[in-house]
């Protein structure tokens, strides 16, 4: 029972993070905390690797090891996390935390480009409740949507529809490179740490390039927001739950487990918020989280 109560503790941090994302960064705000969780995530993931190496001892690192977790970092850390914040920002908690769940369709659809691996009919049909579910979304922002002389492209930017996806398909090419870094060196911690800094320092790059990005920057260290500062501690000890849950219980259980993360999302949005709970939105979760029930076989 370690594992399961691990991963559900990180779909409890994870709903926190979100939650508390939703209440620190509306839409339009100048910063929704995907820097500063950043930074956390550094600090933090950087510290346990440091204990743990001087306690027990360090894991070798190679420069194989050092570009893959590094490339695992611009699409996890940048990519994904940022997206997911952006997503959260547009949409809210609980439909950001119900378009997530595109994360394990695009995890199997690279498994099968990439790694040549085989789609089972169960397989098919849970890809095809994810897709399902994103479509009910979608089907629901357009009749409540803006203009509607506007093109699709244009009002699913508008809506942050696109977020969503982009910040899932981010996860899924991250976790594979990650994946290969781990297998040179296998610290989950350093894996976090190298992801989490080439995040941070892409971040800052872009800054010289976007005044959204540097306007978050600044507002980072100028005007400290408390919802933010909570969801980046949330959703850095949600990740370090989930790599401890992967380390003593089976990846299927682990993923379908941490997948309850829309349902404590939905809960706390509702009884904290105080949003409403759309009978669409709830049919979206429950069928992204069939979906990724029998993705991963279970």
């Amino acid at each position: 029972m370690r594992g399961e109560s691990l991963a559900l503790a990180s779909a409890a941090c994870f709903a926190v993070a979100n939650a508390a994302v939703a209440r620190g960064a509306p839409p339009g705000a100048e910063d929704n905390g995907a820097f500063l969780s950043l930074l956390l995530s550094f600090a933090i993931s950087g510290a346990l690797w440091l204990a743990l190496g001087l306690a027990h001892r360090f894991a070798p690192v190679t420069p194989e090891s050092l570009l893959w977790l590094a490339g695992a970092g611009v699409f996890t850390a940048f990519i994904g996390r940022v997206f997911l914040y952006a997503s959260i920002q547009c949409l809210g908690s609980m439909r950001a935390s119900a378009v997530k769940r595109l994360n394990p369709f695009f995890a199997v659809l690279l498994g099968v480009l990439v790694l040549g691996e085989a789609i089972s009919g169960v397989m098919a049909w849970g890809m095809a409740m994810i897709i399902a579910s994103f479509i009910v979304l979608i089907a629901d922002a357009w009749r409540s949507g803006p203009e509607p002389r506007e093109s699709l492209g244009r009002r699913l930017l508008n809506l942050g529809y696109l977020y969503g996806p982009l910040s899932a398909l981010g996860y899924a090419i991250g976790y594979l490179l990650r994946k290969m870094g781990l297998n040179v060196t296998p610290d989950p911690f350093f894996g976090t740490m190298i992801g989490t800094a080439t995040g941070a320092a892409i971040f800052v790059v872009a800054g010289a390039f976007s005044p959204s990005y540097l306007r978050a920057v600044r507002a980072t260290f100028q005007r400290p927001n408390a919802w933010l500062l909570a969801g980046g501690v949330m959703s850095s000890f949600g990740q370090i739950l989930y790599f401890a849950a992967l380390n003593v219980s089976a990846m299927s259980r682990v993923a379908l487990l941490a997948s309850m993360e829309v349902f404590i999302t939905i809960l706390l949005t509702v009884i904290i918020l105080r949003e409403r709970l759309s009978p669409k939105v709830a049919i979206a979760a429950l069928l992204g989280v069939s979906g990724t029930a029998l993705l991963v076989g279970v």
